[in-house]
């Protein structure tokens, strides 16, 4: 979604909302969090796309397979 995102944690479990989508994983130190900030609000915030196979259609796929199997 283009949409700038940032994780206080030291991991997630989607690493590919780093690599390449817009999410920025900054650590649990609040010191962490004014840098980034900064970078953001001057316009340096990677752009990002979209991860493979994340098409916004989940919901609907899972309708359809538990629709088929209890339908």
């Amino acid at each position: 979604m283009g949409i700038p995102c940032i994780t206080l944690h030291d991991n997630t479990e989607r690493p590919e909302t780093c690599t390449i989508g817009t999410n920025e994983l900054i650590g649990t130190n609040p010191s962490a969090i004014k840098p980034t900030l900064d970078k953001l609000f001057v316009g340096e915030w990677k752009k990002g796309g979209i991860p493979e196979l994340w098409d916004g259609k989940t919901a609907e796929g899972i309708v359809n397979i538990l629709t088929d199997i209890y339908g």
